[in-house]
């Protein structure tokens, strides 16, 4: 009875006529949890700079702006019960102030600050003995190579990396004469068997609750996730650790929200955090037909102080990640969805995007089946049907 007290407060409150959940970010993965948010009868609002984001037509509320401008932010989360976000690189000055004001802001605020900054993340490893790759930060790459920088490393902008831009892999003195400049991580280049990803749901209360481990492939051009495969191939050990890693960051930054943690697995068996992203992620798109509870239904649950869902893995899935064609721009035009629909466990997604450029998601496709390696084969056939080109 106690147990449930805790939380009757939290579910009157959501559904109360008044109540106002605020999105920063109109992108695919605000459009999904828009999709979660109105089976529970949530009202939301939206903020982007696109005027045709993806978000612009589900939600109750949209309002066409930076998320990154202080004012704009402001005026957008005052009034709002809630606020969290699609994408980290927002304002945070803004949300500590409305945090202050009496506005719940999940993640908090200087989570976010955090995040924003890479050479911060590998810091927050250091101080809470999470394993990561050996780091040091310059200032600028001209201090590069210094004495402890051994070739090849991987250089990491510290601000405004996204889908693999701002990382580049430094074999020699002539990658440096043309890599980008500015405050940087220096990490060591980890030669890793696999890459892979976790996924934390953490409430106010502290309840937590972990979604099976996924195994990562990369399109090597863009260094975007091509391929997700789930449950990834990897021991009980191996799953219950990076379980653990991710419980660790939670308890210790007292982080309320959903939480993806990027992992590498050595050769040698070991676990070291790549990186983290505090929102619902792309290695988490599988989970809405293959998983008990979704991604998005579970953030929604997170921060709105709601008990945690059931994880469990209904069946393997394979996630296929569309991008957009290389040598197309401009109005898009999908190819091959009609033939893919054809092959049983397809749920296809397109988000919405009016146009295409190269590498932009522009949707994604989810094969489950009871066997995994019938659900990759038929994954591998689906990237060969569908192509994202333009008009």
């Amino acid at each position: 009875m106690l147990h449930a007290q805790k939380y009757l407060r939290a579910v009157k409150f959501f559904y109360s006529d008044t109540f106002r959940l605020g999105i920063l970010g109109g992108g695919q993965l605000g459009r999904m949890l828009l999709q979660e948010a109105a089976n529970y009868d949530v009202r939301t609002a939206v903020l982007d700079p696109s005027q045709d984001a993806p978000c612009s037509a589900l939600c109750n509320e949209f309002t066409h702006g930076s998320f990154q401008d202080f004012d704009t932010v402001i005026s957008f989360g005052t009034g709002k019960d809630v606020l969290t976000v699609e994408i980290e690189h927002v304002n945070t000055e803004a949300l500590e102030v409305l945090e202050k004001d009496g506005v719940a802001v999940y993640p908090k605020p200087l989570f976010l600050r955090m995040v924003q900054d890479k050479g911060l993340q590998k810091e927050f490893y250091k101080k809470y003995n999470v394993p990561t790759a050996p780091f040091h930060l310059v200032e600028s790459t001209t201090e590069l190579p210094s004495d402890n920088t051994a070739f090849p490393f991987v250089l990491k902008s510290r601000k405004g990396g996204y889908d693999g831009k701002g990382v580049q892999i430094i074999r020699s003195k002539e990658d440096l004469k043309t890599s980008f400049d500015g405050p940087c991580v220096v990490e060591e280049l980890i030669p890793f068997e696999k890459e892979l990803s976790v996924i934390i749901a953490r409430n106010k209360q502290g309840e937590t609750s972990t979604f099976p481990i996924v195994e990562m492939e990369f399109n090597p051009e863009a260094n975007l996730v091509e391929f997700l495969f789930s449950p990834a191939q990897v021991s009980e050990d191996v799953e219950r650790e990076a379980k653990s890693i991710a419980n660790q960051i939670v308890e210790a930054s007292d982080f309320v929200g959903l939480l993806a943690v990027e992992l590498f697995l050595t050769k040698e068996g070991k676990l070291l955090v790549n990186e983290m992203a505090p929102r619902p992620h792309n290695s988490g798109h599988h989970t809405i037909e293959a998983c008990t509870t979704s991604q998005y239904e579970q953030h929604l649950r997170a921060i709105l102080s709601l008990p945690l869902g059931v994880t469990t893995l209904i069946q393997p899935a394979v996630m296929i990640n569309l991008l957009g064609a290389g040598g197309h721009e401009g109005a898009v035009h999908y190819k091959g969805l009609t033939e893919a629909l054809k092959i049983p466990g397809v749920h296809l997604h397109i988000y919405g995007k009016p146009h295409t450029k190269p590498f932009r998601k522009m949707g994604h496709v989810t094969v489950t089946d009871n066997d995994l390696t019938v659900a990759q084969q038929r994954a591998r056939s689906i990237l060969q049907l569908i192509k994202v080109e333009s008009c």
